[in-house]
């Protein structure tokens, strides 16, 4: 992935950074730790200007952002609970686990979504209880502009600091996002084959 992520960049330009980023908000295993450290890094080469490198990653990111909050606004709250009834098990989620989770999400939405941004894996998934819960958009948006802001600089900064040390970092990066991939995999089948208990559900003879 690593390669093609970095052959895409360098053909594309900005628009294949805001591309890839709109992607990897939308489907996580398209890592940003790759696409915007390598623009950077290209800036640094002279081949890119630093400054656009940081808008590109965060017009993309924003943009997958406002396409999963909006498709969490569109799902009807009981259409969502018939759904996580039927099909919970394979979410390894139930009725009981939504309704805490939109009542946390209602009372930190802000805060969740600012530092959600700057998190792997949840920069993505937040923008969807964001929809769900009715945040405000203007408060969305807000809040993950700045999360977005602070997250898109620090990676295409270190990118372009780095310089040539960047060709030895990159082929770490690439094992790595595969086993934080695997490993999520890994503990959603755990929690499939084993579901938590809730308290007081045992059977009694």
């Amino acid at each position: 992935m690593a390669d093609w992520i970095i052959d895409f960049i360098s053909t594309g330009g900005y628009p294949a950074i805001a591309a890839l980023m709109l992607l990897e908000t939308i489907f996580p295993p398209i890592p940003s730790e790759l696409v915007v450290p390598f623009a950077g890094f290209a800036a640094a080469q002279g081949r890119l200007d630093i400054w656009l490198v940081v808008i590109s990653a965060f017009v993309g990111s924003v943009s997958g952002a406002l396409v999963l909050y909006w498709v969490g606004k569109l799902i009807k709250d009981e259409k969502l609970e018939q759904f996580v009834q039927k099909h919970g098990r394979w979410l390894t989620l139930d009725v009981d686990d939504l309704r805490k989770s939109r009542r946390w999400f209602d009372r930190y939405s802000r805060t969740a979504v600012l530092f959600g941004r700057l998190i792997p894996a949840v920069r993505s998934l937040i923008s969807i209880p964001a929809g769900i819960t009715k945040m405000s958009i203007v408060s969305f948006f807000i809040f993950s502009a700045i999360g977005t802001a602070v997250w898109s600089s620090v990676l295409a900064w270190a990118g372009y600091l780095l310089g040539q040390d960047y060709e030895r970092i990159r082929h770490i990066i690439d094992p790595v996002t595969s086993i934080v991939v695997l490993l999520v995999v890994v503990i959603y089948l755990y929690r499939l084959i084993f579901p938590r208990r809730k308290s007081g559900s045992a059977v009694t003879d």
